[in-house]
């Protein structure tokens, strides 16, 4: 059974802020601070999918990097399953990245182009210690993905932009998480391969009970894919609500941009990459 935090969420965050120092405009003047998270608290449901959406540099990327223990924010907490989560030696957070995997934004950067496809669906497993028959495993998630077992013997240079995503989604899911925190996971994509990926992230979280936490500027994306919506703006919530809510009952200006921004998302024709 999963284990949960005392107040029934899988993950917090509470009082978070973060900081970077400034490149100096002067030698004889002292470096300044810009600060691009303020005060962000949340709460994510086990299996819940959540959008956090803003547009760049509204501090939604900072974040994700303090949820995924690669950042130490200037103050506050984060909390999974009843312990701390903050950077650590790989052994110290081995726990938490079983459980919380990460979709990156580009595949290309995070697929060794020497390794084929099975190899790189299997080192996560390799490298986090899971016990299970790793060929196997593979073999599941490549599946799950809507992908043929061929794909297996291929290697990253061999597939298509939207076979990387599925492949770099796979590898994510390979260790059984409980929770995705994904990147843009499509924003490189065409309109039509899209849509796809969306599906087969919808597709995950609802026959695994995989919660997502998708960062996006593309509010479309979001919209056909999360329960609830968290809109960030100038290191700020401004927004926490569910998203049809969020979408036909805008309360921020910024909200309202996000909205008319972006056209919608296409429905997929098949569930299959040919």
């Amino acid at each position: 059974m999963l284990s949960l935090n005392q107040d029934g969420s899988f993950l917090s965050a509470d009082c978070i802020n973060h900081s970077y120092t400034l490149p100096r405009q002067s030698f004889w003047k002292a470096a300044e601070r810009r600060q691009v998270v303020r005060d962000v608290s949340f709460r994510l449901a086990p299996g819940e999918r959540v959008g956090l959406v803003g547009m760049s540099g509204s501090g939604k990327s900072t974040l994700l990097r303090s949820l995924l223990a690669i950042e130490q924010p200037d103050s506050g907490n984060i909390t999974c399953q009843c312990k701390a989560v903050e950077p650590a030696s790989v052994p110290a957070l081995r726990w938490y990245r079983r459980m919380v995997q990460y979709i990156p934004q580009d595949p290309a950067s995070s697929l060794d182009p020497r390794m084929t496809v099975a190899a790189l669906v299997a080192e996560p497993l390799i490298r986090l210690h899971v016990d299970c028959d790793h060929v196997q495993r593979a073999q599941e998630a490549i599946e799950q993905v809507g992908l043929d077992q061929q794909f297996l013997n291929r290697r990253p240079g061999e597939l298509s932009g939207g076979q990387a995503q599925r492949v770099a989604i796979a590898r994510a899911i390979a260790t059984r998480p409980a929770f995705l925190l994904a990147d843009e996971p499509v924003s490189g994509l065409d309109l039509p391969i899209r849509a796809q990926v969306v599906a087969v992230l919808k597709s995950l979280s609802e026959n695994n009970g995989t919660g997502l936490l998708i960062v996006s500027h593309d509010l479309s994306v979001v919209a056909n894919l999360c329960q609830r919506t968290m809109v960030m703006d100038d290191g700020r919530i401004v927004e926490d609500r569910a998203t049809q809510d969020l979408l036909c009952d805008p309360r921020h200006a910024r909200t309202v941009e996000l909205i008319n921004a972006v056209p919608p998302l296409p429905k997929p024709n098949r569930p299959r990459l040919s």
